[in-house]
């Protein structure tokens, strides 16, 4: 009778201590890279070109995702780069680079298009496994004839078969309904 009561007692004791024991754990989803050199690869047609440099195609139809294609992204834990051709190599211009700062700071980066240069103002945030950049850049001319700050919105995604989703949202000066234009990009 003794071993029985001592073997109850025994099991409510384990049974009140696993709780305690073993705590529930909460798994963070680990962040996604988005390192890699990454060609476009959906149906944004091309059209044949009148290009100085003569063979070079130019897609017809929306602005993509800005950055161009291929393109060239480095990461690591406190920020993300991206660097693409812009122009042709006719043209003698490098590569246009972005830099981000992962924490939430405002990143500042100065773009030479044209005969000056833009400074565009981004903040990067986090949504699940998908990275965001609010990015904030003046246009030279808006309603009434004043320079107004207009917002582009990326939302980069790798998706379940590797591929690069960027989701672009425009916010025009006018204040209507963003322009959407959703990108895939493929490794090389």
């Amino acid at each position: 009778m003794r071993s029985k009561k001592r073997l109850i007692a025994k099991c409510l004791s384990v049974m009140l201590a696993a709780p305690c024991v073993i705590p529930p754990t909460a798994v963070a989803q680990p962040r996604p890279s988005f390192a890699g050199e990454w060609v476009r690869v959906d149906n944004s047609a091309a059209a044949p070109s009148v290009a100085a440099a003569g063979d070079v195609e130019f897609r017809t139809g929306d602005m993509g995702s800005g950055w161009g294609s291929p393109l060239s992204i480095r990461q690591s834990a406190d920020s993300l780069i991206v660097e693409f051709t812009q122009f042709s190599a006719y043209d003698l211009q490098p590569k246009l680079r972005y830099a981000f700062a992962l924490n939430g700071r405002e990143s500042r980066n100065g773009i030479m298009i044209g005969h000056s240069e833009s400074l565009q103002r981004a903040r990067v945030s986090w949504n699940g496994a998908t990275l965001v950049i609010v990015t904030t850049h003046g246009a030279p001319i808006g309603p009434g004839g004043r320079p107004v700050n207009m917002e582009t919105r990326q939302s980069l995604t790798v998706r379940e078969d590797g591929q690069l989703l960027i989701d672009t949202a425009r916010f025009g000066a006018s204040g209507g309904p963003p322009n959407i234009v959703h990108s895939v990009y493929r490794k090389r």
